[in-house]
């Protein structure tokens, strides 16, 4: 199962990449043998990312067949728990963690420094050359090449040729009723072959002793057949792999630790040799006060001017304005200076966190395999479903989630707004907590993905309910007792009228969904349904079957008062469940109203009846 999902995942990345990089292969007149290589170096490139989604739709898969055909019950039946049942494919699932890891430190990079050499080779090479109709064309370089019409069998009618090889001033039109086009065998010249047609070009230009230029003439030339040879190459040839060979995409794992242990003592020596170069030219030189008296720097984190704004004031005009444009000048100077310093430290600092991600997201991706097993596993037990229809919508919203939770943290961590350790471990944990979520509700038999569950709590949410459906009983074991019966359904009547008439606009924030006196009302009404079930009356059954059937909400952890307040301050969680708990309150205000009339239709035919 996880081979057929690991190819199945790893296709289905390999198909999403080519989509990607389609417009730097197509058109481009490359053999096949490079486009398989570069479709071979491609899956390496994907495997640490196929992994993980193979396994957690093949774990997903497995216990939700198992679960499906009752055979995870049956193991379990036997007292053997779901963890000792996931105790082997833990193991050897931590052993493809392991492999994942050195198939990372040792194979991908290599694979990826390929397959990026074949990308850029790709991307310099020049499409196929194919003039449009009717457009000038400007792909063969310092030509523009018009034709008018392209015949089935290769022939151009009307073509023109603008050559700026020579310059614009020396420029070189071909006009040709017809013509052909190919490449020459070694695909490094483009052969024009032309028929009836003629060629202008410019002479050079002289100026004249007076300085103006005299008259521009050109050469006219008429001719039935000629060839025109265009260099234009047309050979792919592959990139030297030595530019990818300092990247961080292609260093091992020791090679990443290793840069970055030296990165770290070379910018903590950049940062101790350049601070004091900023405080001598900012503070010492700039304010030293020997053009102001005998006032001398002090050295702490102020700027004295009281001298220097005296000093200025008391200087003439033109003395003034020479300080303004002298301090304007250093100012642009150190600003210049000081930005570029920057830009190198923030150059060592984007390729210092290069490397830290890289050398992260190595651990996390072969700790995600582990992790995405104790997702789909205890998932799969949970919803006993197999097959290729609910597994795979679940694990491709997972991996989704997880992805795109990734993506967000690499980059924060890539543009320094997180620490790497923050960006890079987010998903992670996102992945640990799902993890110990769906292994807890797994071994606790949890039935948080039983449709029916979902079903009837939906059912709850919008008014639709169950119906009752009783029959009168064919033996009878104790008659019910009338007259206790409604004084009990009188008295009833009366106590919801008393708990309709409060207000409870605030008693959401007071008591949550719990309610000790609905409940106390309710469990009394379902006694007394209970004790006229035992009636021989076919009306009396009836009866009863009116009674709607009314279920309160209940959150567990609206319990508690600091749950119900934490949901106060969080403004739309608190907006939601208070109109839940409004509409489910009108409704069984409304199912109380109809249980009072239901009583009293009751408490009528009694009497009649005794």
């Amino acid at each position: 199962m996880l081979l057929v999902m690991f190819s199945v995942c790893l296709f289905i990345l390999l198909m999403q990449f080519i989509w990607k990089y389609v417009g730097d292969m197509v058109g481009k007149g490359v053999e096949i043998k490079v486009l398989l290589e570069m479709f071979a170096y491609a899956a390496l490139y994907l495997v640490p990312l196929g992994l993980p989604l193979s396994i957690l739709l093949a774990s997903l898969m497995t216990f939700g067949n198992l679960g499906e055909y009752l055979e995870l019950l049956s193991i379990k039946s036997a007292g053997i728990s779901l963890m000792r049942i996931m105790k082997p494919l833990i193991i050897l699932i931590a052993f493809i963690t392991v492999i994942d890891f050195i198939f990372q430190n040792s194979i991908a990079p290599k694979a990826e420094g390929k397959l990026w050499t074949i990308v850029y080779s790709l991307r310099q090479k020049s499409p196929e050359l194919a003039i449009p109709e009717s457009t000038f064309s400007k792909e063969i370089p310092n030509y523009n090449v018009y034709v008018r019409k392209k015949d089935k069998n290769g022939v151009l009618r009307d073509v023109k040729i603008y050559d700026f090889s020579g310059g614009y001033d020396n420029a070189v039109v071909v006009l040709a009723d017809s013509g052909r086009m190919k490449m020459s065998d070694d695909k490094e010249y483009l052969v024009l072959t032309l028929f009836s047609g003629e060629q202008f070009q410019n002479m050079n230009m002289r100026q004249s002793n007076r300085g103006a230029p005299e008259q521009i003439s050109y050469k006219r030339e008429s001719f039935s057949f000629r060839q025109i040879l265009i260099s234009h190459n047309e050979n792919f040839n592959m990139a030297d792999e030595s530019f990818m060979r300092d990247r961080d995409i292609t260093k091992s794992t020791m090679e990443l630790v290793t840069f970055i242990d030296s990165a770290k003592i070379v910018n903590d020596s950049i940062h101790r040799m350049e601070s004091p170069i900023f405080v001598n030219q900012i503070y010492s030189n700039s304010f030293t006060g020997r053009n102001f008296r005998e006032t001398q720097f002090q050295k702490k984190d102020t700027i004295y001017t009281d001298d220097f704004e005296k000093y200025f004031k008391q200087a003439s005009i033109g003395e003034q304005i020479r300080i303004l444009e002298g301090s304007k000048s250093k100012i642009e100077v150190l600003n210049n200076d000081f930005r570029f310093r920057l830009m190198n430290q923030e150059v060592r600092k984007r390729e210092f966190r290069g490397h830290q991600i890289i050398l992260t997201r190595r651990f996390s991706y072969s700790l995600a395999c582990l992790l995405f097993f104790f997702i789909g596993a205890p998932l799969g037990a949970i919803i006993r479903k197999g097959g290729l229809g609910l597994p795979t919508v679940l694990s491709v919203f997972i991996f989704i989630l997880y992805y795109t939770v990734d993506l967000f943290g690499f980059k924060m961590a890539k543009q320094g707004v997180w620490p790497v350790w923050q960006g890079m471990w987010l998903s992670t944990l996102l992945l640990v907590s799902l993890g110990a979520f769906f292994t807890y509700k797994a071994v606790n038999d949890s039935v948080m993905m039983n449709p029916d569950a979902w079903k009837d709590v939906f059912q709850r949410l919008i008014g639709k309910r169950e119906m009752r459906n009783y029959s009168r009983k064919e033996v009878v074991m104790v008659s019910p007792e009338y007259e206790e019966d409604v004084r009990s359904m009188q008295t009833w009547n009366v106590n919801v009228k008393q708990y309709l008439a409060k207000d409870r606009k605030f008693s959401f924030w007071k008591t949550g969904f719990g309610d000790k006196e609905l409940e106390n009302l309710l469990a009394r009404m379902e006694a007394l349904i209970e004790d006229l079930r035992n009636t021989e009356e076919n009306l009396i059954i009836g009866k009863l079957m009116d009674y709607p059937v009314i279920n309160p909400l209940r959150f567990g952890f609206l319990d508690k008062p600091a749950g119900r307040w934490t949901c106060c301050l969080i403004f739309p969680a608190g907006i939601t469940l208070y109109l839940i708990y409004t509409l489910k309150q009108k409704q069984i205000n409304n199912d109380l109203r109809t249980s009072m009339k239901v009583n009293e239709e009751i408490i009528k035919e009694l009497k009649i009846e005794n």
